[in-house]
């Protein structure tokens, strides 16, 4: 069977890509989690949207998972004249809390009618990606404008996003859109949901409260892209509450000096993965790719560099949403993410190797006074032997998802193989690293007839073959509610001549 990568893709869903066919597509192209942004589009939209990737998973027999993105409190400009007008560097520029204004290149309107009472003198107010650059002189409070000079001009188009550097923002990390948006998410049973500029560790409490009243099983995933939130105490403490985190590198970069986010985005997967949380790196990964059939050499790199520093994924945004070359985009991101797999599956594995990304963490033993330090150490005892057999693979069963998080968080060499009858669970799991996700009832069976029809299925599926070593997780006495607490080794033998023979 030909390699096939471990590093997921998430694929943006847009006017490039919504079509059932387009979908099916990046999906055959190496999409793995297909990104709902619900900054547009309408309910009905996205409705179109999940039925159709369910109906792909249905009837082509993939595992895709669903992640809704919040739109947040992000802070735009209101409409301008002519949809552009020009700010020259010296001229005064004005914010208005009034969001009928239509914008000229002396006044301009804001969606957030509250930021004359946020901003101070002295600071700056970037637009447009922070293309566009402003300096705050004063405040105006009777009428509710701020008097800015322009620093960095050029065209300021309507509904250009704001972003306000070294100001503490009042606004919620929900807003009144967010939380119709939430509850529809929750109603059609997204897999992930994605918080956007979250600032602290309640902010991701009171969604879950949120989603947990109403029900839902989603999990969250922290974007990060707020210099609040990587302070490195509040980032410790986002990554506990989250289930996943997102390195939002468009904001960060832009309220942050970029040259910091190279070294934030490995901060933040090193500590994702030794909390066995997943974690995406987003934003322009081949941005280019929105008009050009190929990417540029930066970009390679920065696709391969995301691999080697152990992203559980890497995302495309306007390239699959918007581009014109959605399927190129996927299949060449892919493509980058195998050469780098497959160069570093080359590597020999030795103890205290840390060129592969592979098993770089020393192995994820647990902490001492942890509950589950029982299952963690049986975990990492698979893991180890995995490695010293030179083992194909690693299956596993699991009813709560617990094992499969911790497995997959070891970026273990050999293959990873997760079982379970649970089809919320299992699209879960589709973001996880390297986990390739099948159903399978393990009722009323025991511990020798699981893992001997579990590895029978991969042999059919052609994912393992005679001689194979395999090594599995599980839970005995299979039939008690128990965390995994046996490791099972064996090597395809038998199990090939029954398949071979039809049995």
């Amino acid at each position: 069977m030909p390699y096939q990568k471990k590093t997921k893709i998430v694929a943006t869903v847009g006017p490039a890509s919504q079509s059932k066919e387009m979908l099916l597509k990046l999906a055959q192209s190496g999409a793995n989690i297909f990104r709902l942004n619900f900054s547009h589009g309408t309910h009905a939209d996205h409705l179109s949207r999940i039925q159709a990737i369910r109906e792909i998973n249905a009837e082509y027999g993939y595992n895709l998972t669903i992640l809704q993105d919040l739109q947040g409190p992000k802070i735009r400009t209101q409409l301008v004249e002519n949809n552009g007008v020009e700010l020259i560097a010296g001229n005064p520029l004005t914010f208005v809390m009034d969001e009928t204004l239509l914008g000229t290149s002396e006044r301009v309107g804001t969606t957030y009618t509250s930021m004359y009472l946020d901003v101070k003198p002295g600071e700056r107010i970037l637009m447009d990606d922070g293309n566009l650059e402003v300096k705050v002189d004063d405040i105006d409070y009777d009428k509710k404008e701020v008097h800015t000079t322009v620093v960095y001009g050029g065209i300021l188009k309507s509904k250009k996003g704001i972003n306000l550097p070294g100001t503490k923002v009042g606004l919620p990390a929900l807003t009144a859109k967010d939380e119709e948006d939430l509850y529809f998410g929750i109603e059609n049973d997204v897999d992930w949901i994605a918080l956007s500029f979250v600032r602290s560790a309640e902010d991701i409490a009171a969604v879950k409260e949120k989603i947990a009243a109403r029900g839902g099983r989603a999990k969250i995933i922290a974007k990060i892209e707020k210099p609040e939130a990587v302070v490195p105490e509040v980032l410790d403490a986002i990554i506990d509450a989250t289930d996943g985190i997102m390195v939002a590198r468009g904001d960060l970069g832009v309220e942050l000096d970029g040259a910091m986010v190279p070294e934030l985005q490995k901060t933040m997967i090193k500590k994702c993965i030794k909390h066995a949380k997943p974690v995406i790196v987003a934003t322009q990964m081949l941005e280019s790719m929105t008009s050009s059939p190929r990417p540029t050499r930066a970009e390679t790199s920065d696709v391969a560099n995301a691999v080697l520093d152990g992203a559980s994924a890497t995302m495309l945004s306007a390239e699959s949403a918007s581009g014109q070359y959605p399927i190129e985009a996927v299949s060449t991101m892919s493509h980058i993410i195998e050469a780098v797999e497959i160069q570093q599956n080359n590597i020999p594995i030795v103890y205290g190797d840390e060129s592969a990304i592979y098993f770089k963490n020393h192995m994820l033993k647990g902490e001492e006074d942890s509950p589950t330090i029982l299952n963690d150490r049986v975990i990492a005892a698979a893991c180890r032997l995995a490695r010293d057999v030179r083992a194909k693979a690693i299956l596993c069963i699991t009813s709560s998802g617990y094992t499969a998080y911790r497995l997959s968080s070891h970026r273990p060499k050999a293959d990873i193989f997760v079982f379970s009858s649970d089809k919320n669970l299992m699209t879960q799991m589709g973001l996880l690293w390297g986990a390739r996700v099948f159903e399978y009832d393990s009722a009323n069976q025991n511990s020798e007839q699981i893992s001997h029809n579990i590895a029978k299925i991969l042999v059919k599926e052609g994912y393992l073959q005679k001689g194979d070593v395999f090594v599995t997780l599980l839970s005995v006495p299979a039939q008690q509610d128990l965390r995994t607490n046996t490791v099972k080794m064996g090597i395809i033998d038998k199990i090939a001549d029954e398949v071979e023979a039809g049995q």
